[in-house]
């Protein structure tokens, strides 16, 4: 990975980042078929992108003195609490709370960032904020409800990470997602430590997460990502919350709540309205060549 690649298309790109949501949508199924709890699913899925990601780009030590530790913290953080809402809740629960995320940016980036409010921003705070309560509308056990609490953070976590990324652009994203999974990792392990056997399909499942669904989806995402604009990557992106709950109901038949699925839909239409409108403008206020 370490050589000069051949030019991305802006097609080719698109259909690279397209790939990668999708790779990341198989989360939600593959973390619910493995026999752990939030912390043994980290401590296997995370040390294992640390591994394969190390050997996959190479990164020099000196890059890794380049990443942020508030990104590498935050990171971490977001993949504890997406995992264990996951494990907690239904799979379309917690990747519709965790999408969330991009609205909070709204909310902290004219403090951090010295990015304008705009009445849009307001409009689309409000709509998801309304399509979140209806997560929480008819009976909850115990554990959807703390799932669903837990989905939340998720996204605050999730918001966190893209502002830290944003703000920190002349330091390294990648050393801080590689040294975001390998923290995430010994986070967990003292509370795993014990109880880390995996039968055949637990291993094929930890595997899958690990090579698959975050390191070669993070390393396609990136490669896309050199020729596609931001904005259209995000809407590309939205791929990762419409397929997670299909896996799975297609792999555990797995039944999110009507409610659930309105407040979902809800939640993505206002980030993607407010990701639409805001690429707009950026074209509208562009110098004419």
């Amino acid at each position: 990975m370490t050589h000069a690649s051949a030019p991305v298309s802006p097609k080719r790109g698109r259909f690279l980042v397209m790939a990668a949501a999708l790779l990341w949508s198989t989360g939600g199924l593959f973390i619910k078929l493995v026999p752990l709890d939030a912390f043994g699913v980290v401590v296997w899925r995370s040390g294992i992108t640390f591994l394969f990601l190390l050997a996959a780009l190479r990164l020099p030590p000196a890059r890794w003195k380049r990443a942020s530790a508030p990104t590498v913290v935050v990171y971490a953080l977001m993949i504890l609490t997406f995992v264990s809402a996951t494990k907690m809740t239904t799979a379309a629960n917690a990747i519709f709370l965790q999408y969330t995320g991009p609205l909070w940016v709204l909310l902290a980036a004219p403090f951090l960032l010295k990015e304008q409010f705009r009445k849009i921003d307001a409009f689309a705070i409000v709509a998801a904020l309304g399509g979140m309560s209806l997560f929480f509308v008819g009976r909850l056990e115990g554990g959807a409800l703390a799932g669903n609490l837990m989905g939340l953070v998720s996204g605050v976590f999730f918001g966190a990470t893209i502002l830290l990324l944003r703000r920190d652009q002349t330091r390294d994203p990648i050393a801080s997602v590689l040294l975001g999974n390998l923290l995430a990792a010994l986070l967990s392990l003292p509370f795993a430590w014990g109880h880390l056997a995996l039968n055949a399909k637990g291993l094929a499942a930890v595997l899958f997460l690990g090579i698959v669904q975050m390191g070669v989806a993070y390393i396609l995402f990136v490669r896309g990502l050199s020729v596609v604009p931001a904005a259209e990557a995000s809407l590309l992106g939205m791929l990762e919350p419409l397929f997670n709950p299909l896996w799975a109901f297609l792999g555990i038949g797995e039944r999110p709540s009507s409610w659930a699925l309105v407040g979902g839909a809800v939640v993505l239409a206002s980030v993607g309205a407010r990701t639409l409108v805001g690429a707009r403008e950026r074209i509208w206020r562009a110098p004419s060549p």
